[in-house]
């Protein structure tokens, strides 16, 4: 029969997935690839260039590979083996000691606010994308309805589109010009405040929805929903594109970049040590800040996606190249960023530092002004803006399967396993109508107080308690062995070292730092009201306190006549936990079998009795599709 079994070729089922009922990777490739997908973000482009040149240039890439090699490649391997060995999402992980489920948990809710916001800057990314779509770019004049007396453009309206680069007397003219303008505005500024977002005066002040930018956020959603309709199943074909082209792009950006005049002097600013800078603490706090959020630690997408592997992958290789091609990347984007940067800031006469930005500021305002200078400039502005748009969709996937893993296996039953593409279009349609505000004339407000708040010291809260909790709660020793078990070795010295040491003590002092560093937020101008940052502290807390509750809910409802032997139940890890699949459960958990199988019959090792049972029978899998199985499978 033409049918497939977990997107297999009809024979192969067995020999592809070992956990039938929520299925696994097709290949490792698909796992690197996605987990790539993820940890390359939007930050990489708009946050990682921007804190070198402000930190040290190149300087300051001594503390960020010191932490990444002492913070972030060690909780990435934690992460992966953590759901690679329970074959559960950032819920069910929490069998290890039930009562810290609070924190898996809290993850859910950081990866709710992050997903909210994250698809309204792809959404945005979208429209860009589609307004990039004409022979001259809408941000390329001041002649347009939407502009202001105070517009000064690098072109002119009369000019030929192609721009003669080699023209330097008016150059010359248009930076005397611009340098005895009062309160210079370009182009790009103000078609993304006045065109774009039509942006308030106050984040109080809604306005009306941005009717192209709901438009694009609903495609932002389908395009997401359609890529995990069959769970990892499909996602992990998407992300052959989607975690590559944008390196094919960010090379042909830097090509580009690199011919233009003045090219040097940027990448010279992004790159040109100096080396006082490295004996600040905020450097040191910054590198490890970066490290620490573009990996995405703590949110909860690291462990989903390993629960997909099988059980005897060589996650601790995957975490080493994975975590080095993130920062890699973040390196070679500063060479894209700055190049073009560069160019503008020689042919505007000021220095790089009067056009460089971070944040929406670079991607939507600096670097679109940019390209209007080039040749061609729309098909460089759609090459850019689709890089964003696939580097975003890479981390937006892993939010939502998180979001619909953790229901899924929590639940747990047939019918939710059978039916999780609606579990996974229902998320979607949630997260749509969350983001509806964020597309009124406030919601760039709003979207950087989410992006702030809601994934900032919670985040290393999280990761910290997830830390302590593993290794002095459940313990060191026992988790090694399970490593062992599952590896077929031992986590090297320098991990035990650091996941019990070194690298919970870089987690507090980033929380130190951040809280020392903390200044309340501001968008360019204009401050947020008390009120507003009110919200933001709860959004913050909404994740953490998940933690203190659920433990409290855990204690009063284990059993026991004490506190404390309520607190000792609630602390051990509960009886299935360990290997999903009863083939895997050696050792110490062998014992624990013969309950394990009454609790999850799904987990049995396969036999050739059971399958001749099962012939007729429906094999679930992670796209929760129900296939018949032919007699000859």
């Amino acid at each position: 029969m033409g049918l497939c079994v977990n997107g297999a070729v009809p024979g192969e089922a067995t020999k592809k997935d070992e956990n039938l009922k929520r299925g696994n990777w097709g290949n490792q490739i698909e796992f690197v690839l996605t987990s790539v997908g993820y940890a390359v973000g939007l930050g990489n482009v708009w946050r990682f260039p921007y804190l070198c040149y402000r930190n040290g240039g190149g300087a300051f890439m001594f503390p960020y590979f010191i932490m990444l090699v002492f913070c972030g490649i060690p909780l990435f391997f934690m992460e992966l083996s953590f759901g690679q060995f329970a074959s559960q999402g950032c819920l069910g992980v929490w069998r290890v000691s039930p009562i810290f489920k609070g924190v898996g948990y809290g993850m859910m809710v950081v990866s709710t606010y992050i997903g909210i916001y994250y698809n309204v800057v792809i959404c945005i990314a979208f429209y860009y994308f589609f307004a990039s779509m004409n022979r001259v770019l809408p941000w390329t004049y001041c002649n347009n309805l939407w502009n202001t007396d105070n517009c000064a453009g690098v072109l002119s309206p009369n000019s030929s589109v192609s721009f003669n680069l080699s023209s330097q007397q008016s150059l010359l003219n248009l930076t005397l010009g611009l340098n005895q303008t009062l309160k210079r505005t370009s182009p790009s500024e103000e078609y993304w405040r006045r065109h774009v977002l039509k942006i308030s005066e106050d984040i109080g002040d809604f306005g009306e929805v941005r009717l192209p930018l709901l438009g694009c956020l609903g495609v932002s959603w389908l395009v997401v929903f359609l890529c995990l309709i069959r769970g990892v199943k499909s996602s992990g074909k998407v992300v052959y594109f989607t975690a590559t082209f944008p390196y094919v792009v960010l090379t042909i950006l830097f090509i580009r970049g690199i011919t233009l005049d003045g090219a040097i002097n940027g990448i010279l600013y992004y790159l040109t040590p100096q080396w006082d800078k490295i004996l600040h603490a905020k450097v040191w706090g910054d590198a490890a800040s970066q490290i620490f959020y573009s990996l995405g630690c703590a949110w909860g997408g690291l462990i989903t996606m390993a629960s997909y592997n099988k059980f005897h992958n060589n996650c601790y290789r995957d975490s080493i190249i994975i975590s080095i091609t993130n920062c890699a990347t973040s390196v070679y984007a500063g060479f894209v960023i700055f190049s073009i940067l560069g160019f503008m800031a020689t042919h505007l006469g000021v220095d790089v530092s009067e056009v460089a930005d971070h944040g929406p500021g670079l991607a939507f305002v600096a670097y679109p002004e940019a390209l209007t200078l080039l040749p061609i400039s729309p098909l460089w502005s759609i090459l850019f803006f689709f890089m964003l748009i696939l580097l975003g969709l890479g981390t937006q996937f892993c939010l939502l399967e998180t979001l619909v893993t953790a229901v899924v296996d929590e639940i747990g039953n047939d019918w939710i396993i059978r039916w999780k593409t609606l579990v996974t279009l229902g998320v979607a349609i949630i997260g749509f109508l969350l983001g509806i505000p964020l597309t009124t004339q406030a919601g760039i407000y709003w979207l950087l107080l989410m992006d702030n708040y809601a994934a900032s010291f919670s985040l290393v809260i999280i990761s910290c308690i997830m830390c302590i909790a593993v290794m002095y709660i459940y313990g060191h020793r026992k988790y090694f062995k399970d490593i062992e078990m599952m590896l077929g070795f031992p986590p090297p010295l320098f991990f035990q070292i650091c996941w019990r040491f070194i690298s919970p003590g870089i987690i507090f002092f980033i929380l130190i730092f951040t809280v020392i560093q903390y200044r309340p937020i501001q968008y360019n101008d204009y401050l947020y009201p008390d009120w507003a940052i009110t919200i933001g502290f709860l959004m913050a807390l909404s994740s953490v306190i998940c933690i203190p509750l659920y433990a409290i809910f855990k204690i009063w409802c284990s059993e026991g006549d004490t506190f404390l032997q309520r607190l000792k139940n609630a602390v051990k890890p509960s009886k299935d936990w360990g290997p999903a699949l009863q083939e895997h459960r050696t050792g110490r958990y062998a014992q624990m079998s013969s309950t394990r199988s009454e609790s999850n019959p799904e987990a049995q090792p396969l036999n050739p009795e059971k399958m001749k049972e099962d012939l007729s029978l429906t094999i679930q899998g992670s796209n929760g599709q129900a296939h018949t199985q032919d007699s000859k499978v």
